[in-house]
C-alpha cells in the first residue's frame, strides 16, 4: 500500500516540512559560509557542521514520512548514522592535512596571558 503525501496526516505533515526547511537553511548557511570564509580552516567548519545538520534535517524528515507510510526506514537510519559519523572524521583528517602542509590561517592569534 502506498500513500502520497496529501493522504498523509496533518501531524506528520507539518513536522516533516519543517525538518525540510531547517534542514535546508542549515544548507544554505554552510553554503554561504564556504564562500564567504576567508581560507581553508574557516571554510572547513562552516559546511561540516551546517551540513550535517541540514542533511540530517532532510533525513530525519524522510524518515517520519516513511515511518507514517508504515515503513520501516532502516535505509534512512544507516545513512543518517554514516553522514553524522564521517563528516566530523573528514573534517578532521583534512585539518590535519591543512596543519601537515603548513597552509596558512587568518585567524587572529589571542595574545599571551601573564602567569600569575
Amino acid at each position: 500500500m502506498t500513500n502520497t503525501l496529501e493522504s498523509l496526516p496533518l501531524w506528520v505533515q507539518v513536522p516533516a516540512a519543517l525538518l525540510l526547511v531547517v534542514g535546508g537553511a542549515f544548507a544554505l548557511v554552510g553554503a554561504v559560509g564556504l564562500v564567504r570564509f576567508g581560507d581553508f580552516y574557516m571554510r572547513l567548519h562552516a559546511p561540516t557542521k551546517a551540513s550535517t545538520l541540514g542533511v540530517g534535517g532532510v533525513l530525519l524528515a524522510s524518515l517520519l514520512v516513511s515511518w507514517a507510510q508504515g515503513v520501516a526506514g532502516l535505509q534512512v537510519l544507516l545513512i543518517t548514522l554514516f553522514v553524522f559519523v564521517t563528516a566530523p572524521v573528514s573534517a578532521n583528517l583534512l585539518a590535519m592535512a591543512g596543519l601537515h602542509l603548513r597552509l596558512p590561517s587568518k585567524a587572529p592569534v589571542p595574545p599571551d596571558q601573564p602567569e600569575g
